[in-house]
């Protein structure tokens, strides 16, 4: 038995870490593109299947709860199959059911298909973290997560610019269908680079914790059902909400409970005693949450309010991109040379000062308005992303970076898809809440609106009767005004992820720096 682990820690990849990188960044790429690719054609989607906007919304919160499920199971894959056959497996299925979601015809295939294409790619976000962090050493683990902090950061971006392009000059299918040509390279990859450590190869007698998942599935449809359909029932004025909200709490607890009490569980949670760990992992998720809310929303007001198209809203993003470039390559350069945290508290930052630059745009901006926030966001998501990943891991074991890579990114996930979800119904309460303080002001006593008023409706009886041409300017005013307090509703939405952000910069300074000189 000592052997065995001395021979795990001793082990070294047979070929250079960064040639074995290729195919692990390949296949997270591909995953992280389908998070954000859809959000520019969810109009486009909603309309081919006759949906509401939050309906449509299920295509992406079905995607990030179905990977959350399959998360907490990737090690005990990687104990049943072997680790590069798990990955294999789950590369393979997420073209297969990307293949899928091209051909839906109906938003219960599509959702299906879209489950489906999570669970094949829940896992490989966490492999592929896990992977990255061994091949390298400790000394070279800032540059590796750069890397890979490049693909997590920059490829959500490129995400809304590739799918409106796409949207636009094909059909939102093709949007699935880019996924089967890198899934085939990314699978050969694998087969001719990637090896198992001691560690990671196929067990025998390997038990599932069937408990375990069952608790973990409620816990995470029910609290995404409550996300989705929530705020149309009223929330918890709605009885089915309340006896699900009582399900869903009681099935974390529970799930929590057998996780620390009993043997050969779906988790180990004994990382989370890991101070660095845990506060790493809070940063992420919040940071996961913001950036995941704000590619779903943008694209929502530079369509509904701004009239642009899928590509031109996608296009929107790209100074995010340069500015996630920009502070990745930096966060590289400089992880070995300045403490990891003040790079983190910079991200931050710059995070919360992009969210209230957003929180400050009207209806006449123009594209220009919207490019310096994005550059500003993308650089804090460089920043935050990759320093906190790397300071997460530092005080941990190589045997212990699939379980908590698989941890860190279930609760990512679960962020994530209560950011989504969350911001689509902060957009509509808040919408209300001005609506309903706004439209006092359109009265018979109030000056202002009876002269605009009349000098509208004068303007357009020379094409109407007067009193067609008075209720043509009514509804004209009205529809305004409903425009305004959807634009305020964006506002709020923004400043909000904005605070999140800013209010998490204090946890940083419990976080342990990483010594390089001590690792050397």
């Amino acid at each position: 038995m000592e052997q065995q682990v001395q021979n795990a820690e001793e082990w070294k990849p047979k070929f250079n870490p960064w040639i074995v990188s290729v195919p692990i960044i390949g296949a997270a790429f591909m995953f992280v593109l389908d998070e954000t690719i859809a959000n520019v054609a969810l109009l486009h989607m909603a309309g081919t299947y006759s949906a509401s906007r939050e309906e449509a919304l299920w295509i992406l919160t079905s995607y990030l709860i179905a990977s959350g499920i399959i998360i907490p199971a990737v090690d005990w894959f990687c104990k049943l199959m072997g680790r590069k056959a798990f990955f294999t497996f789950s590369v393979l299925l997420f073209v297969c059911s990307s293949f899928l979601c091209g051909i839906s015809n109906t938003l219960g295939m599509m959702i299906f298909a879209r489950i489906l294409q999570g669970i094949g790619g829940g896992a490989l976000l966490p492999l592929c973290q896990a992977i990255l962090l061994e091949n390298f050493s400790v000394t070279e683990r800032g540059k590796a997560m750069a890397l890979f902090g490049m693909v997590v950061v920059i490829a959500p971006i490129i995400g809304p610019v590739l799918g409106g392009w796409i949207t636009d000059n094909f059909h939102w299918s093709w949007i699935f269908f880019i996924n089967i040509p890198i899934g085939v390279v990314t699978i050969i990859l694998i087969k001719l680079l990637l090896e198992d450590p001691p560690y990671a190869r196929r067990q025998k007698n390997v038990r599932i914790d069937t408990i375990g998942f069952f608790l973990l599935t409620i816990w995470l449809v029910t609290l995404q059902i409550i996300l989705d359909k929530g705020n149309n029932a009223d929330w918890f004025n709605a009885v089915w909400v309340r006896r699900m909200a009582v399900v869903c709490v009681l099935a974390a607890i529970f799930f929590f409970i057998s996780q620390l009490k009993r043997k050969d569980t779906l988790v180990d949670l004994s990382v989370f005693k890991d101070k660095n760990f845990s506060v790493g992992t809070l940063v992420q998720v919040v940071v996961n949450l913001v950036l995941l809310a704000s590619m779903a929303i943008l694209p929502q007001f530079l369509q509904t309010l701004m009239g642009y198209n899928a590509f031109l809203s996608g296009l929107t993003m790209m100074p995010r991109g340069a500015g996630s470039l920009t502070s990745v390559i930096l966060s590289g350069v400089l992880a070995n040379k300045i403490d990891n945290r003040i790079l983190l508290c910079i991200g931050l930052v710059c995070i919360g000062i992009a969210g209230f630059q957003l929180s400050e745009v009207n209806l006449d901006i123009s594209m220009t308005s919207i490019s310096l926030p994005n550059f500003i966001l993308g650089l804090g998501m460089g920043f935050s992303m990759v320093p906190s990943i790397a300071l997460s891991a530092v005080t941990l074991d190589n045997k212990q970076m699939t379980n908590a890579a698989g941890l860190q990114n279930l609760l990512k996930n679960i962020g994530g898809a209560i950011g989504t979800s969350l911001s689509g119904t902060m957009i509509a309460r808040c919408s209300q809440m001005h609506q309903y303080a706004m439209v006092q002001n359109l009265n018979d006593l109030n000056p202002v609106y009876q002269e605009r008023l009349a000098s509208m409706a004068a303007g357009m009886a020379q094409f109407a009767h007067p009193v067609t041409a008075q209720h043509m300017a009514q509804n004209t005013l009205y529809n305004q005004l409903v425009q305004q307090a959807t634009l305020l509703g964006f506002v709020d939405t923004f400043r909000m992820f904005s605070i999140a952000a800013v209010v998490i910069i204090p946890t940083v300074f419990m976080l342990k720096n990483i010594d390089y000189k001590k690792a050397c």
